[in-house]
């Protein structure tokens, strides 16, 4: 989806939120997907591509969410497929949209022998209840997704990445990296497309079970 049309319904949005709320009682959440048209992030080592790991993982999430969770979250995407959107333009949307949370999704790179799931917040904010806020939110991601996948816990980190630093003043914020593409074993794991509906499952129990739905 193109960047206007997304900060367009975005601005629709906010401007009918106080008439909708009575309506639509639904929790409004943005999953941010890393990377995207030109930016391939980063490459694994069996060729495939952060951008189109994350693509996949958020339109798992989206369907899931329909099919076993009747839709009970109004989830919005920064993007719908391989474009590249600015980082600025991402952290718009969560301010314009106001969220109860926003999610980046990535995928890692490093050492052949790195592998596991990692979750980032911000130190840089001065409010101390959202950085707490973001904190219980990935620790949330992160043991859902590690207990349920089996996966190496790598813990929760802390970073000043943009998106995380301007998006957390807004709502909770929280950074995931999903696994390393670098590593034979979790390259290979996501080439399958069982591995990535159960990866987008964990990653969207842990949102449930954090805004307690």
């Amino acid at each position: 989806m193109n960047i206007k049309i997304v900060i367009s319904i975005a601005f629709f949005l906010s401007v009918g939120s106080i008439y909708s709320q009575e309506i639509n009682p639904k929790k409004r959440i943005i999953i941010d997907l890393g990377h995207g048209g030109k930016d391939s992030g980063a490459i694994g080592v069996n060729g495939i591509k952060e951008k189109d790991v994350v693509l996949l993982i958020a339109n798992e999430i989206l369907q899931l969410n329909t099919d076993l969770f009747e839709n009970r979250l109004d989830i919005y995407l920064t993007r719908y497929k391989d474009t590249l959107i600015s980082l600025k333009n991402r952290s718009y949307i969560a301010k314009v949209l106001k969220p109860e949370l926003f999610i980046s999704l990535h995928c890692n790179a490093g050492q052949s022998n790195a592998q596991g799931f990692e979750v980032y917040v911000t130190h840089a904010s001065n409010n101390a209840s959202q950085i707490k806020k973001s904190i219980a939110l990935g620790l949330s991601i992160l043991q859902e997704s590690t207990m349920k996948l089996g996966i190496k816990e790598r813990g929760i980190k802390f970073e000043n990445f943009y998106v995380i630093r301007e998006t957390t003043p807004i709502c909770p914020t929280a950074l995931i990296e999903t696994g390393f593409v670098t590593n034979d074993d979790e390259a290979k794991y996501f080439q399958k497309g069982k591995n990535i509906k159960a990866m987008a499952l964990a990653i969207l129990s842990g949102i449930y079970n954090y805004l307690k739905l």
